[in-house]
């Protein structure tokens, strides 16, 4: 009888175990979550600039034909996130200069901060525009 009214045999967590491991999982979430959203934002960039390569390679499929020699101004070319682009470059012997806009506008300043002329003047960021500069 008194076995029954200590239960000593009852199995479970008690309160403050509970409690403790929901601190650790808020911890691991606050550390988590900003990463997942940097990499996300992180992402959209990386998406622009694969259209600007992709354009890219439009290009210079356009211009292996070889009766093309004018700087091609409808190219049939879908972006991913409804991105926008131009295609510029009067002479296309000098230069052609593709411009893309990263229409999520999500990619960081960071990040589009870092990739200047400076450090890449065939392929850089103003703002929330992607430039890249094909030279033949």
């Amino acid at each position: 009888m008194l076995q029954k009214m200590t239960r000593t045999n009852e199995k479970g967590f008690t309160l403050i175990e509970l409690m403790i491991v929901i601190a650790i999982i808020g911890i691991l979430a606050a550390i988590a979550i900003p990463n997942f959203i940097s990499y996300r934002n992180k992402a959209f960039c990386s998406a622009t600039e694969s259209d600007a390569n992709g354009i890219a390679a439009a290009i210079s499929d356009y211009f292996a034909v070889p009766s093309h020699t004018s700087t091609p101004t409808g190219l049939a070319y879908t972006t991913t996130n409804l991105n926008t682009f131009t295609i510029t470059g009067a002479d296309p012997n000098l230069n052609i200069t593709i411009t893309v806009t990263d229409a999520s506008g999500r990619c960081p300043a960071d990040y589009t901060g870092a990739a200047t002329t400076a450090v890449n003047p065939k392929g850089y960021w103003t703002g929330q525009v992607y430039t890249k500069l094909i030279n033949p």
